[in-house]
Formats: structure tokens, sequence, C-alpha cells
């Protein structure tokens, strides 16, 4: 944790019915090991950390499934949004929809569990 501040985000956590698949999914969207489980139980499973200052991922089991917009999602930073959309959707995420603000584009999509997440284009790429 930086000296000058009092916290720093660890982990980013998205609650789901099964860690192990969808830490599978974004493992491999990512670029990522899976790191296993927290302690002795399968109700939460992780991602390896990307960078030592880097937050990183991990999927935790609950019952009920997912039924509204996130709250929160992450923003994925790419160098080819098309080529990460094609990759997304073979390992099963679903396209929603193309946004765009103030000349600026991304796209939308879900996980296999229905969790939102952004593609944001590196235009200096």
């Amino acid at each position: 944790m930086p000296k000058s501040s009092p916290a720093h985000v660890w982990y980013l956590t998205i609650d789901c019915r099964d860690p192990d698949a969808l830490a599978a999914f974004w493992s491999k969207l990512l670029g990522l090991e899976i790191k296993g489980h927290f302690g002795s139980s399968d109700y939460l499973t992780m991602l390896a950390r990307p960078g030592d200052d880097a937050v990183a991922l991990a999927f935790q089991r609950v019952p009920e499934p997912k039924t509204v917009k996130n709250r929160a999602h992450p923003d994925l930073e790419v160098s080819d949004l098309e080529a990460v959309t094609r990759l997304a959707v073979s390992l099963g995420a679903t396209v929603v929809a193309d946004q765009e603000e103030d000349d600026y584009r991304w796209r939308v999509l879900q996980d296999p569990e229905g969790n939102e997440f952004c593609l944001m284009p590196n235009d200096e790429a």
C-alpha cells in the first residue's frame, strides 16, 4: 500500500453462481493466471494480480442470480476494440450496446453470468 494513502483497492470482487467458471472467462480475456481459492473453501476464486500496485479480480459464490444492472463494473482499456470484442464473445460474453459521448466511443458487454463491463478503446495505439 502506498505510504501516503490510508487504503487502496486490493480486489474487485464480483458476485456469481460459479466462481471457477467466471474466473476462467476473465483469466482468458485478461491473460491472467487463476491464483486459486481464498482459504480452504471454493466460494471465492481469485485471479493473479497483473502488477504490484494493480487491482485484482475475485469471484465470490452467491446463491442468487444477477437480476439488475451492476452498480459498478470494470472498464477495460483495449488497443483493438473489434479484436477484443471477438475474443470476449468467443469466450461467452454478449455485446449489449455501443456508446458514444463527446466523440468518444466504447462498447458495453456482459460476461457469461450477465455482469456488465466496458471495452474502452485506447486511441493512442
